[in-house]
C-alpha cells in the first residue's frame, strides 16, 4: 500500500534562507539616525521565521534502512519516471522509461535538504521528472536506494551509484600491482549493502598464474567468484560476459588495472577511452571521468566508476567490521567475551583459527586494519 502524502517539517542546509544582511550596512549606521533609532532593540527567534533552517514539506518519509532520503516530495500529475544514467556537474543525463533521454537539473527543495549525502543524485538513481517540449527537465523526487556504493569523503556519504545488483571488483596482477586490501574493502561493502560481488584479477598474461592461487583460494572458499582475465590473450573475457549478463553491474577498482579495457573486450562499441600506466609510479592515468549505466547488449547495465586508489568505508563502526568478512563471520560467537574486538584479547577464537591455519593470516591482518581505521 502506497504512503500518502502530508506535511513533513524537515531540515535544509544554512544557504537556503535569503541573504541574512545587506552589504552597505555599516553606511546605512552612520548617515540614516533616524532608522538607528528606531530599529528594534530584539530579535525573536522563532519555528516560522526567516532565521529557521525547518521548513514544512508536502511529502513522505522514506525509511532510514532503504537509503533514500529523510523526506521525498510530492510529485505532479505530469512528472514520468526515469533513471539517472550520468551526473555531470548540476546536469544529470535521464533516461525514460520509453528510452528518451532528457538532460535535467535538480529540484532546488532536494538540493538544499540537510542530509549527510555529498551529492544529491547519483548514477543509477530512480527518479521522477518533468520535462518539457524540446526534452530539458527538472527532477522532482529521488526514489529510496538499494544497491549502494558509496565511500566517505570529507566527512560526507560520497554515493558512486545506486541500485545495483552486482559489483565487479577489478585488479590487476601487475601494473599497478596487486593489492588484496583494497579488494577487502569492496567486498565489506558489498556485505554491507547485500550486493552480489565478483573478484576478477586482470593482467595476468603480465606473471605467473600459479603465484595467484593462494589468494584465489581464500576468496573462492568464502564463496566468491573469481576470474582470472587477460585484455591482451582473451583469457577469461566470455567468463567475465556471461557473470555480467541480465543485471546492473558496477565496475570498480583502481586506476590503470583495465577496467575500460575489459569492457571494450566485452562490449566493443562502448569504445571507451584507455591509457596506459605510468612506468615511474605504477599509477593508471583517469580515463573515466564519472560514473555512468552503460547498456550491454546481453541485458542489463553495466556502470564504468572512476578509478579509487584509496576507498575509505562510509556508515561503518569498528563493531560491524567482523561481520562483514565471511571468513571471520563464523568465529565470532565463539569467543569468550562478547564484546570481544577479536585484536588483543584471550580465548578470542578469531585468533585461535588464524593460530591453527583455519583463518588466512593476511585476512586476519586486513581486519585488524580495516577496524583500526587505516585507509590501506
Amino acid at each position: 500500500m502506497a504512503k500518502k502524502n502530508k506535511k513533513i517539517r524537515t531540515d535544509f542546509r544554512k544557504n537556503r534562507g535569503s541573504r541574512p544582511r545587506t552589504g552597505d550596512l555599516t553606511r546605512s549606521f552612520s548617515t540614516d539616525d533616524e532608522q538607528r533609532l528606531d530599529a528594534p532593540r530584539d530579535e525573536r527567534i522563532s519555528g516560522k521565521g526567516e532565521l529557521t533552517r525547518k521548513r514544512t514539506v508536502i511529502g513522505q518519509e522514506a525509511d532510514a534502512d532503504q537509503g533514500g532520503f529523510a523526506v521525498r516530495p510530492e510529485v505532479g500529475g505530469a512528472s514520468r519516471r526515469g533513471r539517472v544514467l550520468k551526473v555531470h556537474g548540476l546536469t544529470s543525463v535521464v533516461q525514460a522509461e520509453d528510452g528518451s533521454l532528457h538532460q535535467c537539473v535538480t529540484r532546488r527543495l532536494l538540493r538544499t535538504l540537510s542530509t549527510d549525502q555529498r551529492h544529491v543524485v547519483a548514477a543509477g538513481d530512480w527518479v521522477y521528472f518533468r520535462s518539457d517540449r524540446s526534452g530539458d527537465g527538472i527532477i522532482e523526487r529521488i526514489e529510496p536506494r538499494r544497491g549502494v556504493l558509496s565511500r566517505s569523503s570529507r566527512g560526507r556519504q560520497h554515493i558512486i551509484v545506486a541500485n545495483v545488483d552486482q559489483i565487479v571488483i577489478i585488479s590487476s596482477a601487475a601494473e599497478p600491482y596487486l593489492k588484496p586490501n583494497l579488494i577487502d574493502r569492496f567486498l565489506v561493502t558489498a556485505e554491507q549493502h547485500r550486493i552480489r560481488a565478483v573478484i576478477c584479477i586482470n593482467k595476468v598474461d603480465l606473471v605467473d598464474r600459479a603465484g595467484l592461487e593462494p589468494l584465489v583460494g581464500v576468496y573462492s572458499r568464502m564463496g566468491y567468484q573469481v576470474l582470472l582475465t587477460s585484455t591482451k590473450t582473451a583469457l577469461g573475457i566470455e567468463r567475465l560476459r556471461r557473470a555480467m549478463a541480465g543485471g546492473a553491474n558496477v565496475i570498480v577498482g583502481q586506476s590503470g588495472v583495465g577496467k575500460s579495457s575489459l569492457l571494450n573486450r566485452i562490449e566493443p562499441e562502448l569504445n571507451l577511452r584507455v591509457a596506459t600506466v605510468s612506468a615511474e609510479s605504477q599509477k593508471g592515468r583517469h580515463t573515466t571521468t564519472t560514473a555512468q549505466l552503460l547498456p550491454l547488449s546481453s541485458g542489463g547495465y553495466v556502470i564504468d566508476t572512476p578509478g579509487i586508489r584509496q576507498f575509505q568505508l562510509w556508515d561503518v563502526i569498528p563493531e560491524e567490521v567482523a561481520g562483514c568478512y565471511r571468513d571471520l563471520r563464523p568465529y565470532v560467537s565463539l569467543c569468550k567475551f562478547p564484546d570481544c574486538t577479536h585484536t588483543h584479547e584471550t580465548d578470542c577464537a578469531v585468533k585461535d583459527a588464524v593460530a591453527d591455519g583455519r583463518l588466512d593470516a593476511r585476512r586476519y591482518e586486513s581486519y585488524c586494519h580495516l577496524r583500526a581505521g587505516e585507509l590501506e
